[in-house]
């Protein structure tokens, strides 16, 4: 069992930056790969990249990978995502997950376990 806790969101202007952070419990977050993922209103979840499980190989989507990165500290089994640039089309409740594997892939139903989410809204 993995439980997450995503904080940081909040109340940007666009061009700014946000940086969430996604605390873990259990013993197996570093054996885990691990995602973030949003949820845009009125549109579907995607996923916005992800973090093998040492860190080294990360992932993103092509729509942010300019702006996003995502780094992991597995001795405060904490994975955190920056934003920046921030757009309002970046408004959206960002979640974290834990992957069943130690590869980040793209996929949600690749990952196990989900954080209940925090809400970034980006203003014009």
């Amino acid at each position: 069992q993995v439980d997450l806790v995503e904080s940081g969101g909040g109340l940007v202007q666009a061009g700014g930056s946000l940086r969430l952070s996604c605390a873990a419990s259990g013993r197996t977050f570093s054996t885990r790969a691990m995602g973030w993922f949003r949820l845009p209103p009125g549109k579907d979840r995607e996923c916005v990249g992800g973090i093998s499980r040492n860190g080294v190989i990360t992932r993103y989507a092509d729509s942010v990978k300019a702006r996003l990165s995502i780094f992991r500290d597995n001795g405060k089994n904490t994975v955190y995502l920056q934003m920046n640039s921030l757009m309002p089309k970046d408004t959206a409740v960002y979640y974290c997950a834990a992957s069943r594997a130690s590869i980040a892939t793209m996929s949600p139903l690749d990952y196990r376990y989900w954080g209940q989410g925090a809400q970034d809204t980006v203003s014009s």
